[in-house]
């Protein structure tokens, strides 16, 4: 099967090594070199991923991230030439899925894409149904990827999810961030717990009724976080 990505970078010759790497996986890369083009494109065409990176002209990639997650849950992975934690931080708060500071190596890029792309369509390999998991005022929809809390239902993108459904079926065990990091990444655990963060803080404020003080998923100091057993 075939995978559809777009890349949004003003550099030219990135994007062509970006499509015809990809391309060896049986992943279609589609690129523009503006955030307000790579928008109009997404209107017309499905993807399964998208790259963006951060310094683009005109609207910079944060600005473009925050209109593609009031239209999509598609997972985005960022690239940037800033090597600092805020930036990276800034992302992940925002909606990002994933990270890369340039230069990277291809490979790892091509790693990352493959990993989000499998965690995002992996919900339809087969036809299987499995029942809604229900927590007091949340109800986590695993075949549709979606929550429902009283302020509705809505998609959460992947990262989110994944964080989400795995400290949900752990229900009362407390979760290392290694442990999630493996188990959500699908790769050895690297020392970034700011990544983790920065993804739960931002799933904090779509599920909880008071994110200052979370109801679900509680943070145990030093170690890692738990799913409240008594929801």
């Amino acid at each position: 099967m075939n995978y559809n990505i777009l890349v949004i970078d003003d550099d030219k010759e990135l994007c062509s090594l970006i499509k015809q790497s990809v391309s060896k996986e049986n992943i279609i890369a589609d690129y523009c070199y503006s955030g307000l083009d790579g928008l109009v494109i997404l209107e017309k065409k499905e993807y399964q991923l998208i790259i963006l990176d951060v310094m683009i002209p005109g609207m910079d990639g944060f600005q473009i991230l925050e209109k593609i997650r009031h239209i999509s849950s598609i997972p985005v992975l960022m690239l940037t030439s800033k090597n600092d934690n805020a930036s990276k931080i800034f992302g992940l708060r925002s909606g990002a899925d994933d990270y890369l500071t340039k230069p990277f190596n291809m490979e790892e890029l091509i790693a990352r894409i493959i990993s989000l792309i499998r965690r995002y369509t992996r919900f339809n390999v087969t036809g299987d149904t499995s029942q809604p998991l229900t927590y007091k005022d949340l109800i986590i929809d695993i075949d549709n990827r979606s929550v429902t809390t009283k302020n509705g239902t809505f998609e959460l993108p992947p990262k989110e999810f994944d964080i989400l459904l795995f400290c949900a079926k752990n229900q009362g065990k407390i979760l290392t961030k290694q442990q999630i990091y493996e188990e959500v990444w699908g790769e050895d655990y690297v020392y970034d717990d700011s990544n983790i963060m920065a993804i739960i803080s931002r799933l904090r404020k779509k599920i909880e009724p008071d994110s200052g003080s979370p109801m679900y998923i509680q943070t145990v100091k030093g170690i890692g976080y738990r799913f409240n057993r008594e929801v």
